[in-house]
């Protein structure tokens, strides 16, 4: 149940975001997810992709510095509120969320989540026996 999520330390300089996405799309690798924090001096580029591995090992072969983490992806309730209860869950089982950022698109009804927790296995139990939906790597991928 756990996603592969990409971070590129990025310096903070024109074009660089460009590049990242011109490698990866030269290698028929898509986003699906993305999120930016950013300094002063660079920026951690987080995405999720239908190839991590691939995406991992073109973007080293091209000079970025890369690193691999496991997240958590969930389907919420479109609605007013439907974040909130999946936090709820969270919060009561005492799992701590790092950060988290939302899906480019949709899945029917649903606004996808990917969340970054300090207890991924925990989390995913937590959410799954309350009925709320936690994506499989093979479902992120293929969205």
């Amino acid at each position: 149940m756990l996603v592969k999520q990409i971070s590129v330390f990025l310096e903070n300089k024109s074009g660089r975001l460009a590049e990242v996405t011109k490698i990866l799309g030269s290698h028929d690798i898509d986003i699906s997810a993305l999120s930016i924090a950013d300094t002063t001096d660079f920026g951690v580029l987080r995405l999720i992709v239908n190839k991590p591995e691939q995406a991992e090992k073109v973007l080293i072969e091209n000079g970025f510095t890369v690193s691999c983490t496991s997240v958590i992806a969930i389907a919420v309730p479109d609605e007013p509120g439907g974040l909130a209860s999946a936090l709820e869950v969270l919060k009561n089982g005492s799992v701590g969320i790092e950060y988290m950022y939302a899906f480019v698109g949709k899945s029917s009804t649903h606004a996808l989540v990917i969340l970054r927790v300090e207890e991924p296995e925990k989390a995913i139990k937590l959410l799954e026996e309350m009925k709320i939906k936690v994506l499989s790597a093979e479902e992120v991928y293929n969205l």
